[in-house]
């Protein structure tokens, strides 16, 4: 069958089968992880956005081309869950830019959609690490700025597309030694491609049924864009360019010599950036080049001068109507850790973590229950730490997030702030102290592999050191105290345990014991977490 042009229906049910698609082959995307732990979560990420997606391309009136993808844009960002959720919703901005001015798409159309998708996505990344979904959408944008005045039909133009972002895929573990290491290839990537074979395969038919354009599309790994980043740049930079020239690019590349985190997206009338920088000025003296600013908001995250009040919500969805000087959100899994968080004075917990990480829409429902002069946002895990800085971007609300990567960061963070510091000074503090704390994890194997030089059997107990496997063993006793042994020096003094789900309290008792003997001098804390996937969460200070 041939196809010369793609209508707003034929747009539309391509979306339908391609999370259908993503469904069908999350948990074999879930499964396959760099870390042989049982938190993948890609897969599950991916098409909870494209859930978001979906629902926003459902209440479109005028089925368009254009108006099909900006709605799955708009949807997209609003549920974007996870580091593989964020930027697969940029990629469907960059998709609908390409399509803006299209009521029906020929191969023209999708060839310029190829083209912002990647522009867009690697312009929404701070520091775009090659071997992984970008690199696939860059290069699937390449070959189709070369290749795509050779096709007159549709079908065969995007099966040439796809058939070249597989051979990018198979390619991506000699980019990543990660990915090298454990094995697999980039899971971002092959997800964006599942989605690619759906509106394929959706634009002449709503039959649901992953039949991949090269028999060698292989299984990958998420280790796009989660690396924690120490805060070397003290001004947080916010505003708005109120023009738009066309070139955000050009000026994101310039901008990107000033700071991190940096952030530029653009529509027709306006230019949004947010950067971290110690020259908020000299930022600005190259924004007033493009066009006058508005909406500034420079605060420096170091020293900031304001009073901070802690106060619990007596239920969790209602909102406060006196102010609070300021409130934290806070992303947790499992009633005892939950319980440890809400006498720490936080406002309110979104449930999540591995496994599960909230939308930036979660955040956002949560900063709209809160009437408080500072949020302050501890994500608690790594992969969520780019949603939060979403939901922040896209409120009024004066929200901070604090990169806690971890739960036992999240706690120091929270016993760090002092009511009679500043605000400023206590994110200082906050950001500071989380560097101090060794988190411990131990959880199990799901598939065999090595990584780090380590070989790992499934079922064995995996000891993780702030995020890296250090160890392997078959006796969960044994892996937990061989982890601390190699966690523990002359400088702590504290060993925090919280056990998991499925740990009883004899065996948590029996491994206190083993751990006051071997290290008689620490305070040794025992809480009962009751958190998934990890059988104990440690921390270490």
């Amino acid at each position: 069958m041939k196809i010369n042009n793609v209508n707003g229906l034929m747009l539309k049910r391509g979306f339908q089968v391609a999370v259908s698609m993503l469904d069908m082959n999350k948990e074999a995307v879930n499964s396959l992880n760099v870390f042989p732990v049982p938190d993948g979560d890609t897969g599950t990420n991916m098409a909870l956005t494209m859930h978001s997606a979906i629902k926003a391309i459902d209440g479109v009136e005028n089925p368009t081309v254009r108006n099909i993808a900006k709605a799955a844009s708009s949807g997209s960002l609003m549920g974007a869950r996870g580091n593989s959720g964020v930027i697969l919703s940029q990629l469907l901005r960059g998709l609908s830019i390409g399509l803006s001015q299209s009521d029906e798409a020929d191969i023209s159309d999708l060839n310029e959609a190829m083209q912002q998708a990647a522009k867009v996505a690697y312009n929404a990344v701070m520091k775009p690490t090659e071997g992984t979904i970008l690199t696939v959408a860059r290069m699937m944008a390449e070959f189709s700025a070369e290749n795509y005045g050779e096709y007159e039909d549709i079908i065969s133009y995007l099966k040439a597309v796809i058939a070249e972002g597989n051979r990018v895929l198979d390619l991506t573990p000699e980019m990543l030694p990660q990915l090298k290491e454990a094995g697999v290839v980039d899971a971002g990537g092959k997800g964006y491609l599942i989605i690619l074979e759906g509106l394929l395969q959706g634009f002449t038919s709503d039959k649901v049924e992953f039949v991949p354009t090269v028999e060698s599309f292989s299984v990958f790994a998420d280790k796009a864009h989660t690396e924690s980043e120490n805060i070397e740049f003290g001004y947080c930079t916010e505003f708005m360019i109120n023009r738009s020239d066309g070139n955000y690019l050009a000026f994101r590349e310039r901008l990107s010599a000033y700071g991190d985190c940096l952030l530029v997206v653009a529509d027709d009338d306006v230019t949004k950036v947010h950067i971290h920088t110690n020259h908020p000025g000299k930022v600005m003296e190259m924004a007033l080049e493009i066009g006058p600013l508005s909406d500034i908001k420079v605060d420096n995250m170091r020293f900031q001068n304001e009073k901070l009040k802690a106060k619990n919500e007596e239920e969790s969805h209602q909102i406060n109507d006196e102010e609070l000087d300021f409130a934290f959100i806070s992303v947790s899994s499992g009633d005892g850790i939950n319980k440890v968080f809400e006498e720490l004075n936080v406002t309110k917990i979104i449930s999540g973590g591995q496994t599960m990480n909230p939308s930036t829409e979660d955040f956002l429902n949560a900063i709209k229950e809160i009437n408080a002069k500072d949020i302050y946002i501890l994500p608690n895990n790594k992969n969520i730490v780019l949603a939060a800085n979403q939901a922040a971007e896209m409120t009024d609300a004066n929200v901070h997030v604090i990169k806690t990567t971890t739960i036992p960061q999240g706690f120091t963070a929270l016993l760090a702030f002092d009511e009679t510091d500043s605000p400023k000074q206590n994110c200082a503090n906050m950001d500071e102290a989380i560097k101090d704390v060794k988190t411990l994890q131990v959880t199990y194997a799901v598939r065999d592999s090595d990584n780090n030089g380590i070989h790992i059997k499934k079922d064995d107990f995996i000891g993780l050191l702030d995020g890296k496997i250090v160890l392997s063993h078959s006796d969960l006793i044994t892996a937990t105290l061989n982890l601390l042994n190699k966690s523990v020096d002359d400088n702590d003094s504290l060993i925090t345990i919280f056990y998991g789900d499925g740990v009883t309290d004899k065996l948590a008792d029996d491994l206190v014991s083993d751990i006051e003997q071997k290290y008689p001098s620490f305070d040794i804390e025992l809480v009962k977490g009751d958190q998934p996937v990890y059988k104990f969460i440690i921390s270490v200070e």
